[in-house]
């Protein structure tokens, strides 16, 4: 009974988070407190999302949710790619006034597939959208995602190590749980006008 109501509150706490920060209950808050139970969830979280709102704040949206994207997409993980490929997309049309080449239903489908294919397509994405100084960051996030030691080597790489090793256990908890997609993890999810405009450019794209 207490146990219950322990991972109960954790959730609808963690819940809460993800509603002031992003606008929504994101779906994967129930599975993670359900897999790492409410206590260390909650600490979990205490000790890793103040670093990843430094990392946000220092890198910015695009570079970091391109990260992110990238990392889960390796991970194999469709919930965490997707909403942060969601994130990438937003971010870039707010910052560069045009549409990311990839939308995260596309990076959607390079979830499972080899590293080094997915490489090749969010390199040859990143080009296209004129990202090229971001490139080194990604290579380098790459390398720590499919290494077996994941510990950072200079300044810069501890953001990205962190960002590995924070994404492998989101991205483990939303595998296990098999956690369906639901919205952008961003800000920018609550700029209804922005969503519009992103949700027209890429339906006036399609064929």
């Amino acid at each position: 009974m207490v146990s219950g109501a322990l991972e109960r509150g954790a959730t609808v706490l963690l819940e809460h988070v993800g509603t002031r920060l992003w606008g929504f209950p994101p779906r994967l808050m129930s599975p993670i407190v359900t897999q790492l139970g409410p206590i260390r969830a909650l600490s979990w979280f205490v000790c890793n999302m103040p670093q990843y709102e430094r990392t946000l704040s220092v890198f910015g949206a695009v570079r970091t949710h391109l990260l992110c994207t990238t990392i889960s997409l390796i991970n194999g993980c469709r919930y965490c790619s997707y909403g942060h490929g969601y994130a990438l997309g937003l971010a870039y049309l707010h910052e560069h006034g045009r549409l990311f080449p990839l939308s995260e239903r596309t990076l959607g489908e390079l979830c499972g597939l080899a590293p080094g294919v997915i490489r090749h397509h969010i390199v040859k994405a990143v080009h296209r959208a004129g990202l090229h100084n971001e490139l080194r960051w990604l290579e380098r996030a790459i390398t720590l995602t499919t290494a077996e030691d994941q510990r950072p080597t200079d300044y810069d790489d501890a953001r990205i190590s962190h960002l590995v090793r924070m994404f492998g256990v989101l991205n483990s908890v939303g595998n296990a749980d098999n956690t369906e997609p639901d919205e952008a993890h961003s800000p920018l999810n609550k700029d209804y006008h922005l969503k519009l405009r992103y949700a027209e450019l890429w339906a006036a794209s399609t064929p």
